[in-house]
């Protein structure tokens, strides 16, 4: 659910930097049901000009109810350059699910 969006820079699940500068990107993706069979997860902000990454074994013994992965980055952008989300999951059981309480956001810092 998009809260707000001034310049309509959020769409088709893609934010598109209006004009260049430097934006701060916020992601905070919360799983829930993590299968511990799983070789890891794997969070995901791919911006035009880098990726960025975080991962976790999810190997705790048993399957978690829930778990938050998080990325809050800094990222040099040029006007039009595009950053989207992504989870990945290898190996294990199809049944994490992503919260609503999951977020991105992002703003222009300078």
């Amino acid at each position: 659910t998009e809260v707000f969006d001034q310049n309509a820079d959020f769409a088709s699940n893609t934010f598109t930097a209006p004009v260049t500068g430097k934006y701060q990107l916020n992601v905070d993706i919360r799983m829930q049901t993590v299968d511990s069979a799983a070789a890891y997860y794997q969070l995901n902000l791919v911006a035009s000009n880098r990726t960025f990454y975080n991962v976790m074994d999810p190997d705790f013994g048993q399957d978690s109810a829930y778990w938050t992965l998080s990325i809050h980055q800094l990222v040099d952008m040029d006007a039009n350059d595009t950053a989207v989300v992504q989870l990945r999951q290898s190996g294990g059981t199809a049944q994490t699910d992503i919260s609503t309480g999951s977020y991105f956001s992002g703003y222009l810092v300078c």
